[in-house]
């Protein structure tokens, strides 16, 4: 089983994403489990702060480097070999191959979410790999972990119906965007399936579909 571990301000938010579909089902299959750590509990005092205010000056506050690394020592206790994984806008771009290696590591996850302005840059010590997701910003580091996630438990043997169902899939190395696919009914609206994935000869329909990699209805 790999255990998937997030370390949040906000476990709500994530929950729901988590208790759904595939990710669901990895779940209740034995495949994956789920822990949500909450920093605020690694909080400073009485209200169990967790920001302050950059040195230097600039706007906003940043994510102390105390609670964050309290937080990872304690998912390292509870997975000792897992990844400690950070989304960060200067981290290498996230990929699938990214995602395939991640899975394949047959490793937890320790998947930091960072919020506010930012983190003190000392917690990257304790970070294995950084990740950007995109070239945009978003108000935390939730999303960008949820990308992570779904990416890597969908590959883990078991999640999927198809043994080759990840395989075959866009982006998936030496593949291509996937082909265009259809399903009944056979007309609609006056716009029809093409005909040769109806008549049967598949090495017709294998060519059909390797062309048609090539193209897109969104590109010029």
């Amino acid at each position: 089983m790999i255990k998937v571990q997030l370390i949040t301000l906000f476990p709500d938010m994530l929950s729901a994403f988590l208790d759904t579909s595939m990710l669901l089902k990895a779940k209740e299959r034995g495949i994956v489990s789920y822990n949500l750590i909450n920093l605020r509990e690694f909080g400073k005092g009485v209200r169990k702060r967790v920001d302050d205010t950059p040195y230097g000056g600039g706007d906003g506050m940043l994510l102390m480097v105390d609670p964050l690394v309290k937080a990872i020592e304690h998912a390292k206790a509870l997975d000792p070999n897992a990844n400690v994984i950070l989304p960060s806008p200067r981290g290498k771009t996230y990929s699938q191959a990214q995602a395939n290696t991640l899975a394949e590591s047959n490793k937890g996850l320790i998947i930091i979410c960072p919020h506010y302005e930012g983190y003190d840059e000392r917690v990257t010590n304790w970070v294995d790999a950084a990740y950007c997701i995109g070239e945009y910003v978003l108000t935390g580091g939730e999303l960008p972990a949820l990308v992570i996630v779904d990416s890597v438990v969908r590959l883990l043997p078991g999640v999927l119906g198809g043994a080759s169902s990840a395989a075959i899939e866009s982006f998936q190395a030496g593949n291509e965007v996937e082909f265009p696919q259809y399903t009944r009914p056979k007309a609609y609206r006056g716009l029809k399936v093409p005909s040769v994935l109806l008549s049967g000869h598949h090495q017709a329909i294998e060519d059909w579909r390797k062309k048609q990699q090539h193209k897109s209805p969104f590109t010029s």
